[in-house]
């Protein structure tokens, strides 16, 4: 029984330690801000735990969408093209209301331009 705990325990780690490195490449592999790296990390690898294991498991509301469509960290800022940080401000205050963060992040690139 403790050993499948300590299996989960070192799953998840290892999980984070990936998103951290794949979070810490997208942001230009500039050394120094680790402790941020790691704890956005842990924030996406225990959200996605959270999700239904099915799209049957989760039945939209409305504003709301499914656990297929949600907006990842990575996912919004790629394609807004802005900062992770800002992404993951934007997924913490917005929830699921997919217009309303993509509505954000174009407000927040072209204050980023401008």
């Amino acid at each position: 029984m403790n050993d499948d705990r300590d299996d989960k325990i070192r799953d998840r780690d290892d999980k984070i330690k990936d998103r951290a490195y794949e979070i810490w490449q997208r942001e230009g592999a500039v050394h120094g801000d680790h402790e941020r790296h790691w704890h956005q990390a842990e924030m996406e690898i225990d959200r996605e735990a959270a999700l239904p294991l099915t799209a049957d498991d989760a039945l939209p509301q409305t504003g709301e969408i499914a656990s297929s469509d949600v907006l990842t960290v990575e996912d919004l800022a790629i394609r807004t093209g802005i900062s992770g940080d800002e992404a993951q401000e934007l997924l913490d205050r917005l929830g699921t209301d997919r217009a309303a963060i993509e509505q954000a992040a174009r407000g927040l690139k072209a204050r980023n331009r401008g």
